[in-house]
């Protein structure tokens, strides 16, 4: 008999979740104390944020109870859970990019005066004043679609507050967010609790458990496996317990071997979408059987590098070069077609077409091309078998998913099946741009995994990352850049953390 308390700010108990014959979640349990910092652990298609759909109306349980404060509710739809405070930001954010913060956080709670006429007056003091409360200051006049991600994130909560929420859900709160960001989420976060909110943070990232969670509840593929007070276990025995078997944090390779150039820049200098310079002169050689990490903050420059790398933007001045050839200012084919893949930052937007399914975003790089296609028709018999051979040895899940449409795999999935997409294509140059980003330490452990193996196959690896941990570990060569120039390269281990974040900041190399 399970004790239900006031002392739960939620209680979940045997909840099941079916879709079809698949079942995502069978008789999970999920306890929460008010007050605290819950993590929801689990690898990728675990059924972390199926449990939290639930929790916020968006999928109804086929089995199970729900308890708020000790009390028995029903929850059919998101309405009624932010009528009972929970809200909940999700990983990818629901705003109008076009509006104001302001006119974000107050759609469809519009406050209006005693004529009938929009009260925005009354409305921003409201607003202030939960900023202002929770640390979250912001310019609420700012268009969403000019401030960065982590304030994007900073209007979500504060559109949750807005609504009442004592309980929130943060669903993959520091995927998109830069190591300064993730730190000043982790303050916000722990001001709320100070200030009677309780939180869940579904996340994969097991140094942040460590650093804010209190609890931590592990699920795997959709069962319960523990509860843990975070201050009793180490990283690698939270990382056991999520995939049922050691992980290695850092993956052994052996010392590079680095060959021949493949990639060259010169003097590049690109402009970002408003016309201004962002890449300012950046030199650049990536070698075969060599990986070079680009260790930086975002926002300087990185983006439109790799935009112009892609051929997805043009170059104001400088040089591509592909094994010798010349490359910038054409297309993305072109550049395909001189043996470049790219594993982009932006899944959704540059990795896959949602409404397609698993089986037709397998071969988006490739089906016009023998064995999936024939004179213009397409052999949906070797676009099945290629699919099918790409989930099993990407681990994609569920296992099943070919016909199902992309946007419907979680995160992690989607990622898995760009990566295995993109290496199957056998480049010389492989670009990988936030490739771990969403995914949990086993597939982390995979992907570092496969960067190595393509190094030792004489690839040339260009690795983009915002985790200085990853540039460290996986990393032959670490080139540092900051304000669009790479400012200092590095071989690996000839440099610590704090000599790479002072130069990423804008400081001096030590000589």
């Amino acid at each position: 008999m399970k004790t239900i308390s006031k002392e739960y700010a939620v209680q979940m108990h045997g909840i099941t979740k079916k879709f079809g014959t698949f079942c995502a979640l069978k008789n999970v349990e999920l306890n929460v104390r008010a007050g605290t910092i819950h993590s929801l652990l689990g690898e990728n298609g675990a059924g972390k944020s199926t449990l939290m759909n639930v929790l916020y109306g968006l999928y109804q349980a086929d089995e199970g109870e729900i308890y708020l404060n000790g009390e028995k509710v029903k929850i059919k739809s998101p309405s009624d859970a932010i009528d009972l405070g929970i809200g909940m930001v999700h990983q990818h954010f629901m705003l109008v990019e076009r509006f104001t913060v302001l006119q974000n956080i107050i759609l469809g709670e519009e406050k209006l005066s005693r004529t009938g006429i929009l009260d925005m007056k009354k409305a921003k003091r409201e607003v202030e004043e939960i900023a202002e409360r929770y640390g979250l200051s912001i310019d609420l006049d700012a268009k969403i679609c000019d401030i960065t991600v982590g304030m994007q994130q900073r209007v979500e909560i504060i559109k949750a507050l807005y609504r009442g929420a004592n309980l929130l859900i943060l669903d993959e709160p520091t995927a998109v967010l830069t190591p300064q960001e993730i730190q000043e989420l982790i303050k916000i976060m722990k001001n709320l609790v100070e200030s009677g909110k309780s939180i869940i943070i579904i996340t994969h990232k097991l140094k942040e458990i460590k650093a804010a969670s209190d609890i931590c509840t592990v699920i795997c593929r959709g069962r319960y496996i523990d509860t843990v007070k975070v201050k009793d276990v180490n990283e690698n025995q939270l990382a056991a317990l999520m995939v049922g078997h050691d992980v290695k944090l850092v993956v052994e390779k052996e010392k590079a071997e680095p060959g021949e150039a493949v990639l060259e820049v010169e003097d590049l200098v690109v402009d970002n979408e408003r016309g201004i310079e962002a890449v300012k002169g950046l030199n650049l050689q990536v070698r075969r059987g060599e990986i070079v990490g680009i260790a930086g903050i975002d926002g300087n420059g990185q983006k439109e590098f790799i935009e112009a790398l892609s051929g997805f933007i043009k170059a104001r001045s400088g040089v591509i070069r592909m094994n010798g050839r010349e490359i910038q200012n054409t297309v993305p084919e072109t550049v395909l077609e001189s043996g470049i893949s790219i594993i982009p930052e932006d899944r959704h937007k540059r990795g896959l077409v949602l409404e397609f399914s698993v089986i037709e975003n397998a071969v988006l790089n490739k089906y016009r091309k023998e064995p999936f296609s024939n004179r213009g028709f397409l052999k949906k018999a070797e676009m099945e078998k290629f699919a099918a051979g790409l989930i099993e040895e990407c681990d994609v899940r569920p296992a099943d998913c070919a016909m199902t449409q992309a946007g419907n795999l979680s995160g992690g999935n989607q990622q898995k099946l760009i990566i295995g997409r993109e290496v199957s294509n056998d480049p010389d140059l492989l670009v990988a741009v936030q490739p771990t980003r969403g995914l949990d330490v086993g597939a982390i452990e995979s992907v570092h995994k496969t960067l190595i193996r393509e190094r030792d196959k004489g690839k040339a690896i260009l690795l983009v990352s915002f985790e200085l941990d990853e540039i460290m570990n996986v990393s032959d060569t670490i080139a540092v850049i900051y304000d669009g120039k790479i400012q200092a390269v590095y071989e690996q281990g000839t440099v610590d953390e704090n000599e790479l974040g002072l130069i990423m900041a804008g400081g001096k190399q030590h000589e």
